[in-house]
């Protein structure tokens, strides 16, 4: 599997933060032996993420596009907007389950916007943007990414008894 990482941080990308979700993610991710092929921090610009998005997805760079960063409620925080913007078939239940698993530790989990979604071939998936956050909200869904980023790129095989 091929991922990336897309990092939303105003700071960040002014230079004024060092992102530390991004390589965290990737290093979770290379520990579950999948590469990281791209990852870039961005400024929270509606526009700019959109645009970002629809090209990786849109030039097949990788199966899974982790946003990290944008999904709470300050003004500056449109991931969630523009992740809508961009996917073509929502998946309501990802979103649903990283606030469910993040509810056990804490209460501003309900405060969480992320959502996941389709575009072509890709699954894109809003983490939070704290380092701690994100990646336990991946891990949260990791059990079923695998088997969605088969499907989204057309296994047809049976899905019944797969977690039984």
């Amino acid at each position: 599997m091929r991922a990336a990482i897309l990092t939303l941080s105003d700071k960040g990308a002014r230079g004024e933060r060092i992102d530390e979700s991004g390589p965290r993610l990737a290093a979770w991710l290379a520990d579950k032996g999948v590469q990281t092929v791209q990852a870039l921090v961005i400024p929270d610009d509606m526009d700019t993420i959109v645009e970002t998005l629809v090209e990786w997805a849109d030039a097949d760079l990788a199966d899974l596009i982790l946003t990290t960063g944008g999904t709470g409620v300050s003004p500056r925080d449109v991931t969630p907007e523009a992740t809508q913007r961009v996917v073509e078939r929502a998946i309501p239940g990802i979103g649903e389950l990283m606030r469910l698993k993040s509810l056990e530790k804490t209460p501003m989990a309900s405060l969480s916007r992320a959502m996941a979604g389709i575009r072509g071939q890709s699954l894109i998936i809003n983490l939070p943007g704290s380092p701690k956050a994100a990646l336990e909200n991946l891990e949260a869904v990791w059990p079923v990414i695998g088997h969605a980023v088969e499907k989204i790129r057309g296994d047809e095989s049976d899905c019944g008894g797969r977690f039984n």
